[in-house]
This record gives structure tokens, C-alpha cells and sequence, in this order.
């Protein structure tokens, strides 16, 4: 997989795109349409195993491991079903972050062969609506399963939290049979390798805050976060050259959105990106254990290459008040009463 595109931050400001929120595609009501076409082409027993309400406790049950999950599956659609499911995947990811999700999801196949085991599934993805989609009244949806989580929120008909979102790579190379060569999420660990190679020595003994890595995220399936320690090296003290380089870093999980998405996003941590940090744990050759995180005020971006040999791949962004949407349903309740 090729590495996520060189942007300096300053050129994707919307206006340096000669665009306006106005003017960028309508993600929300694509998604509504997409939304409302899965489920009216269901069975009214699969609709309503689909559906919950927006504040349903199911709506923070957010997990990336193989396990049972609520909500209706790829397994139980019909080709039109699955169709539908897949459009309506599409109206949240990029073309970047589609083709990741379906490349993990093929990682199941990979997995069922090496282990010889028929619960590896890459039809065990689960669709699940909360809420009435369209409309002013927020609602959302989530799309998970091993390794992929999810999850987005729409306020107003035309706010979209994406917070949690989760991918994962098991086998994160893929190193014989049909797939071989095969990594999904390349660009989130090559960018971020080059990014740290390239600082100077007392820069990297800023950066590099361990030489011990995780054996996992930190922030887990954490239905809510804070802030973690405030390690790493800030923005600020970065050369112009280096603060591109992280810039593409953080780039590589933005394009995993729809491009409005994306674009909005980018324009909000303008303000802010001087005081980003970014700290390294573990080994900064390729192949050994490595752990990052990318911390703003708002935002935690965490990766960890360190199960299955140095091959197993976690990487998620949250959002410490916008998860699942928090932030947007906060506004929404101020703003109308109920």
C-alpha cells in the first residue's frame, strides 16, 4: 500500500481549498439516505435486531476483538443486503479508509488459514442504527468487528462526530500464501517511523519517552478517555520540515474519513497544532515492538505494533469530549428543548 500523500497542513484549510463548509459534499445526508436504504431493505426481524436508540447503552459497547456483537451482521444480509451495507461504509471512509477496512476484513480468511480455525469470519461484521437517520434529531451508526470499529454520529443533520475509530491489522504484513506482502496499514506506521528517524538527537530523546513499548493501546476499548501523559515532542519545537512530516502522520488517519470529514477536521486543529505532541515507545528499527501517540487538546491518535511477533497492528483516534457523538449531543440538547 502506498504512503498517504505528502500535505502540509497550511494548504487544507477548506479556504486553501477553495472550498466552504457549504459547499462540501453533503456526508450527512448521504449518510441518512445510505442509512435509511439498509434498513428498509431488511425483514422486520433483522431491522429491528439493527436498531437501538440513540442513547441505547449498546451506542458506547465498543470493542475490537472477535466477540459476540448486537446489531446485524454481513453473514445474515442477502447480496443486495450486503450492497447496501457496503454503501452505506462508504459514505464514512475514503477511498483510503475503505479499501483498509475491506483489506482487514480480508485478513480473516489469512487468519482462519493459518490458525485452522472457522471462527475467523470476514462476514462477522455487525451494522447496527441508533436512532431515526434523517431528520434534525440525532442519530447514529456503527460498523464493527475484528479489528474495525466504527463509529459515527450525525446532529442537526449536518454535524458528523467519527470518534471512536478503530483499525487493526492481524497479520499487520501479510508474509506467505495469496495475500502475501499485504499491509493495511502501512502508511500509519511507515510515516511515523520516517517522522521519528528524522529528528535530531536531542529532538529524538524528547520524542522517545520508553524504550519499552505496550503490549497494547493504552486507552483499550475505553467506552470514555482523558488525556493520557503529556509525553513527546511538541509541535512547536519541531523544524518546518519535521512538522510536515508529522503533519502526514496525522494526515494518514484523517484520509481514513469521507473527505468532508476529513477536511473539516483538519481546519479545527489548525488553531491548536503547535501544542501536539508526539511520543515514540520501544524499538525505532523496523520489525521490533514500537508504540506512538499523538496527543492535542482534543484529540489522542494510538498505534502499537507489538503482539504476534512485532506483527499485530492497533491504531484508533478518540476524541476526549466527541466520542460517539458526546459533544454533538450536548449542543443539540442546549439548543432544543425536550
Amino acid at each position: 500500500m502506498a504512503l498517504a500523500r505528502p500535505v502540509v497542513l497550511a494548504t487544507l484549510v477548506l479556504a486553501g481549498l477553495g472550498l466552504t463548509l457549504q459547499a462540501l459534499p453533503q456526508a450527512p445526508s448521504d449518510m441518512a439516505t445510505a442509512a435509511n436504504a439498509f434498513l428498509n431493505g431488511l425483514s422486520p426481524d433483522l431491522r429491528a435486531q439493527a436498531s437501538f436508540a440513540v442513547d441505547d447503552a449498546e451506542r458506547v459497547n465498543f470493542h475490537f476483538i472477535p466477540r459476540e456483537r448486537k446489531g446485524v451482521s454481513l453473514k445474515a444480509l442477502d447480496e443486495a443486503g450486503k450492497a447496501r451495507a457496503h454503501a452505506l461504509l462508504k459514505t464514512g471512509l475514503g477511498q483510503r479508509g475503505y479499501l483498509a477496512a475491506t483489506t482487514i476484513i480480508d485478513l480473516e480468511n489469512v487468519l482462519r488459514a493459518m490458525e485452522m480455525r472457522d471462527s475467523r469470519d470476514p462476514e462477522l461484521y455487525f451494522i447496527s442504527v441508533f436512532g431515526i437517520p434523517g431528520g434534525a434529531a440525532p442519530w447514529g451508526w456503527r460498523f464493527e468487528g475484528h479489528h474495525l470499529s466504527l463509529n459515527f454520529t450525525v446532529a442537526d443533520g449536518k454535524a458528523v462526530a467519527w470518534a471512536p475509530s478503530f483499525f487493526g491489522a492481524n497479520p499487520a504484513i501479510v508474509r506467505q500464501g495469496p495475500m502475501q506482502g499485504t499491509r493495511p496499514l502501512a502508511d500509519v506506521e511507515d510515516l511515523a517511523r520516517a517522522f521519528v528517524t528524522a529528528l535530531d538527537t536531542d529532538q529524538r530523546k524528547v520524542a522517545i519517552f520508553t524504550t519499552q513499548a505496550p503490549s497494547d493501546i493504552v486507552t483499550g476499548a475505553d467506552p470514555q478517555v482523558t488525556p493520557l501523559d503529556a509525553v513527546g515532542i511538541a509541535v512547536r519545537d519541531l523544524r518546518a520540515d519535521q512538522r510536515a512530516m508529522l503533519v502526514r502522520v496525522i494526515d494518514a488517519y484523517l484520509d481514513r474519513m469521507a473527505p468532508p470529514l476529513a477536511s473539516a477536521r483538519r481546519q479545527a486543529l489548525m488553531p491548536s497544532l503547535d501544542d501536539v505532541r508526539f511520543g515514540w515507545a520501544g524499538v525505532v528499527e523496523p520489525g521490533g515492538p514500537h508504540y506512538y501517540r499523538i496527543q492535542g487538546a482534543t484529540f489522542l491518535i494510538e498505534y502499537d505494533n507489538v503482539q504476534n511477533g512485532n506483527n499485530h497492528i492497533h491504531s484508533v483516534w478518540r476524541d476526549f469530549d466527541g466520542d460517539f457523538g458526546r459533544d454533538l449531543l450536548r449542543e443539540h440538547r442546549a439548543a432544543y428543548a425536550h
